[in-house]
């Protein structure tokens, strides 16, 4: 076999080839699974950071989480001044009732 017949059967194996093995190197099947997973993989993420489960839901609800607990606490304070003012009220109340009997509170 010389160079030339050696060039023909080079150039005829060319001409068969499909457009993935010349520009990637790969049959037309493996090339079409790959894509495929390719396109699989990028739906799979796709969901993984917009979808219903997803990364964005949960920093949004982690925000929520913490901004319920400000409020809790802001609640808790809120809650023991009101408590403070009723029991000095209820306080009053008692010492006004007790005058009113003509008893003298210490």
């Amino acid at each position: 076999m010389n160079y030339e017949e050696h060039e023909q059967i080079i150039d005829s194996s060319d001409s068969y080839q499909s457009f993935s093995e010349r520009r990637f190197g790969l049959s037309t099947s493996k090339f079409f699974f790959l894509s495929g997973l390719f396109v699989g993989t990028l739906f799979y993420l796709g969901v993984l950071i917009f979808g219903n489960n997803s990364i964005l839901v949960l920093i949004h609800l982690e925000e929520y989480q913490n901004f319920l607990i400000d409020d809790i606490e802001r609640l808790k304070s809120e809650n023991a001044a009101l408590q403070k003012q009723y029991f000095e009220l209820k306080e009053l109340d008692a010492d006004a009732e007790t005058a009113k009997r003509g008893v003298v509170a210490p």
